[in-house]
């Protein structure tokens, strides 16, 4: 068959496709930013933009020029709002779009990429949070087409490369953890080896009817508990965790709003105290076996692989903050709050006195002001070199004319070997984008 994936370069998307292309289909790939034709092997690429395609005649001149498709698949998702992207936009409207096109222009079946809701979401749909409202708007329309559907509604998706994952992974390393609530909020985490086998097996039944199957792991799990089992994957002691009441979490969700991140949201918030669980029974019959447990998630990965992930997850960011904290603090200490005279007499072992020495000050204040924004905004593989280059040269310099500040007993200049090696370790791990 013919299939496109849309939203093929996010963590379900690439499964799936690689599934499905073992299986021996044709799979076209549905992304936001198609890349250059490098090898004439890799799946066909068409640009999508769910942002902006919410009219049906954008859908069918695209699927019209990219011949008969079979199969569509729908797994473009966001797990929270931004001033560029909407629930509404990404989950509801372009999905319709894309399903009315479907069904004018022959396709045989949808696979809708959903998401699992309260346990008690029929009862109290006014509890819903936007996320889950522009879901099942999308399902809705989907069940309503007349297209033969399967509606996929997962609990979190577990996997070496899965965000969710790579993100409690590294919450789970921490040494301390604060928990909302006393962590009892229950999830049902299902492996995405097992999503992907239940859409292979749907599409390999030509007799296929439409079907909405909650994709969930076997057991239901707290929230404390699933973070226990991936620092017991990673080899790691019982970990410190301590309660955070609900109030003050909600407090923290809706601060942390004005933060750059995606993490800590009131609705993230929201949907993990309505418990996300369903019967395990279904999905299990789908597979003709029992999905896969927590015991096997990452089974064939070795422990010390998933804890330096995990480590690097949170050192990383840590070691930038600290960095940029350092240039910036010395920045102001320079500029000023640290007595300018002060300042000056440590220019007058290098010949600088007077207007020269005010200009060589101010110079490089500015250049720690830049810097230190610099890592906060701007990490790149040559800043790290260029600090390394002016902390090597700053202790060359304090070498031939301040020696003294080698054998203070406060030790100045020795503490830039450990900004060295975090310097190191950040070139290291460094991966710069085009």
């Amino acid at each position: 068959m013919k299939i496109l994936i849309c939203g093929a370069q996010g963590f379900l998307g690439r499964h799936i496709s690689q599934v499905l292309q073992d299986a021996g289909h044709e799979v076209c790939h549905g992304v936001r930013k198609p890349k250059l034709p490098e090898r004439l092997t890799d799946p066909e690429e068409i640009a999508i933009n769910y942002t902006q395609d919410i009219e049906p005649a954008i859908w069918e001149k695209r699927l019209r020029r990219l011949g008969q498709i079979d199969v569509i698949i729908n797994a473009v998702g966001i797990l929270n709002e931004t001033t560029e992207l909407s629930f509404d936009a990404i989950h509801r409207d372009a999905p319709a779009a894309l399903f009315y096109a479907a069904s004018s222009c022959g396709v045989k079946s949808i696979i809708q990429i959903s998401a699992l809701g309260a346990v008690n979401e029929t009862e109290h749909p006014e509890a819903m949070t936007g996320y889950m409202q522009s879901k099942r708007a999308a399902d809705k329309t989907l069940i309503a087409s007349g297209l033969c559907y399967l509606i996929m509604r997962p609990s979190l998706v577990v996997g070496i490369d899965g965000g969710s994952s790579q993100l409690f992974r590294s919450m789970a390393s921490l040494p301390v953890l604060g928990l909302p609530g006393r962590g009892e909020q229950q999830v049902q985490p299902v492996h995405v080896e097992d999503l992907c086998a239940a859409i292979a097996i749907w599409l390999a039944d030509e007799n296929r009817n439409s079907m909405i199957l909650n994709t969930v792991g076997p057991q239901a799990i707290s929230y404390r508990r699933m973070l226990e089992i991936y620092r017991k994957a990673m080899g790691m002691p019982a970990q410190c965790m301590f309660s955070i009441p609900m109030p003050l979490m909600r407090m923290a969700a809706s601060a942390a709003r004005l933060l750059p991140q995606n993490v800590l949201t009131p609705d993230s918030l929201r949907m993990l105290e309505q418990d996300n669980v369903a019967d395990a029974i279904p999905f299990a019959a789908h597979l003709s076996r029992p999905a896969k447990s927590y015991k096997n998630w990452f089974a064939d990965v070795p422990a010390h692989m998933l804890a330096s992930s995990a480590i690097a997850g949170w050192s990383l960011p840590l070691f930038r903050y600290v960095l940029a904290l350092i240039w910036l603090v010395t920045a102001a200490l320079s500029f000023g709050l640290y007595p300018i005279s002060g300042s000056l007499a440590l220019l007058q072992p290098l010949g600088l006195s007077g207007a020269p020495a005010m200009f060589m000050l101010m110079a490089a204040s500015a250049l720690d002001l830049s810097l230190g924004l610099a890592t906060l905004f701007w990490p790149k593989r040559i800043l790290w070199l260029m600090q390394i280059a002016l902390i090597a040269g700053y202790s060359c310099i304090i070498a031939i004319f301040l020696p003294e500040y080698y054998l203070h007993p406060f030790g100045p200049v020795l503490k830039n070997l450990p900004i060295l090696a975090l310097l190191a370790y950040l070139f290291a791990h460094q991966r710069d984008t085009k």
